[in-house]
């Protein structure tokens, strides 16, 4: 750990001391020092207390990613209270939820979302104040005014490293989103462990173009900052605008998901950038077809390393090191790695019983980057973490080795015959063939079987190809009872903004009622 860093809140004041001069932070052009975070995010905890924020509430973002995200987060830790980014691209009533549930007092919204805002405004049980980031508007104080009225002197106040520092929200695909809280210790463990690995340090140009709701564009941006890096901040993906900033910024590490390769490597960008500055690829949230992950390791001249993790781990918690990326080692290509420094797995059965190396079961981890719980929602937390335990809801095994295999979550497995099928692996199966574009596998219902494989496939542009052909192509790969019964072509998948699939919507048209049963 880096000396004097032992929350949040020493982040900026440790480098503020130490190279105040260095850029922290460029967003759209801008750049904020080190120096220069640490009095922004004093006047914003001096103004969170004057607008009497108390140690533990929330303060809420909606907004795109940005500079000023920063601020606001480091700003809270100050204060002691805890930042909750709110997805962006939820419905008004999903957004008045999330509100409501974290109880937040104080609201930061960008200009995009002030529709939104006045739509629930009457609703909002909690929020007292609104403020605008990046316009003015009528009603609410503008972010610049309202920071620069209160003084960059540190407030100093107490923060213990069990407080709860970030709320997240989960995606709420099996009911609604539930807040998990992720205490300061879980920060500084999995910063101290994993800053290294990431090949993070001062002068280290890195990219952040995962949105702020998430650990992976919070947690990764966060883990720049710990480590004194200069973090480029995307205000969402745009696979031009990132090769732009790769070749202009000479960005040397970035964060992906198996989703943002895909897009890269179609970029039609992609052969005229320069990518000589990178030095590692660090990708994860998703499993990833071996076939994208050649592809992208042939374009990209740099190292890779896939990670695993959850929003309720703080993120990663295995490492599938460049070393082991392996072009040759096609299985290999298909583990997310081994359990990181002060991290311990096992694969369970449906009675919590531990599983023989090989078999498939539930992933069960235990960590000092486990969560506190979820907040107030005693028994979903009880449900989750058994004993020091947490059960992630994924499925995958452990080899003799210790590597894990993701197959999928618990709730996408396909039960056919019998069988147990998941998705990921029909789909890096059809993934191979050269007219696949992109590819989703999902259960539908079967009258005989209970549910059948069914793929939903993106053509690549001028591609021909029929369903009988991928269907044959992957019964060279995989066995027949996984073998899709069915094929659809579609324009587009649909994806949330970190880039996973939204197999939801895409069984919706097939089970209808039935929906809830299967999620």
């Amino acid at each position: 750990m880096s000396v004097g860093i032992t929350g949040l809140a020493d982040i900026t004041r440790h480098h503020a001391a130490r190279q105040p001069d260095v850029a922290a932070l460029v967003y759209q052009g801008r750049t904020t020092s080190y120096g220069a975070l640490d009095r922004a995010a004093s006047r914003v905890a001096n103004g969170l207390i004057a607008e009497g924020i108390k140690p533990g509430v929330r303060v809420a973002h909606l907004d795109k990613s940005s500079n000023l995200y920063f601020e606001l987060l480091f700003g809270a830790a100050k204060a002691n209270a805890v930042m909750v980014s709110v997805n962006w691209r939820l419905a008004a009533p999903e957004i008045l939820y999330i509100l409501n549930d974290a109880e937040a007092e104080i609201l930061f919204v960008g200009e995009e979302y002030f529709p939104v805002v006045e739509k629930i405004r009457d609703e909002l049980k909690t929020v007292t104040k609104i403020v605008s980031l990046d316009a003015r508007h009528g009603a609410w104080p503008s972010f610049d005014e309202w920071r620069d009225g209160f003084p960059d002197t540190d407030p100093g106040l107490p923060v213990r490293p069990a407080d709860t520092a970030v709320q997240f929200y989960t995606s709420g695909t099996t009911g609604l989103p539930k807040g998990a809280e992720l205490t300061n210790a879980n920060f500084m463990f999995t910063f101290e462990h994993w800053s290294q690995s990431w090949l993070m340090k001062p002068g280290v140009t890195t990219i952040v173009c995962l949105p702020m709701f998430h650990i992976g564009g919070s947690g990764w941006g966060l883990a720049g900052l710990y480590a004194g890096a200069t973090n480029h901040v995307m205000r969402e993906f745009v696979p031009a605008n990132v090769l732009a900033t790769i070749e202009r910024e000479r960005i040397e590490v970035m964060l992906l998901v198996p989703a943002m390769i895909l897009f890269l490597v179609q970029a039609p960008q992609i052969h005229e950038t320069d990518l000589g500055s990178l030095k590692l690829i660090v990708y994860g949230a998703a499993p990833i077809p071996a076939a994208l992950l050649k592809q992208a390791m042939s374009i990209f001249p740099c190292g890779f390393q896939q990670v695993y993790g959850l929003t309720e781990t703080t993120g990663a918690i295995t490492l599938l090191p460049t070393k082991d990326h392996d072009p040759s080692d096609a299985r290999k290509l298909l583990s997310c790695g081994f359990a990181h420094t002060g991290v311990e797995l096992r694969i369970v059965d449906d009675a919590g019983k531990d599983l023989p190396a090989g078999e498939v079961g539930e992933i069960a981890v235990r960590s000092p980057q486990v969560m506190h719980g979820y907040w107030r929602l005693p028994d979903a937390t009880k449900r989750a973490i058994h004993g020091d335990w947490f059960y992630t809801g994924d499925a995958g095994y452990l080899d003799d080795k210790g590597y894990l295999f993701i197959y999928d979550r618990v709730k996408d497995m396909i039960v056919s015959g019998g069988e147990n099928i998941y998705p990921a692996e029909v789909e890096s199966a059809l993934f191979g063939h050269p007219a696949v574009a992109d590819v989703a596998v999902i259960g539908v219902p079967d009258e005989r079987w209970g549910e059948a494989v069914k793929a939903i496939v993106v053509k690549k542009p001028a591609a021909a190809v029929t369903a009988g052909e991928l269907i044959g192509w992957a019964r060279e790969r995989i066995a027949g009872y996984k073998l899709p019964k069915s094929v659809d072509f579609i324009d587009v998948l649909p994806r949330n903004p970190t880039g996973k699939i939204l197999k939801r919507e895409l069984r919706k048209p097939y089970w209808g009622d039935k929906q809830r049963q299967i999620n």
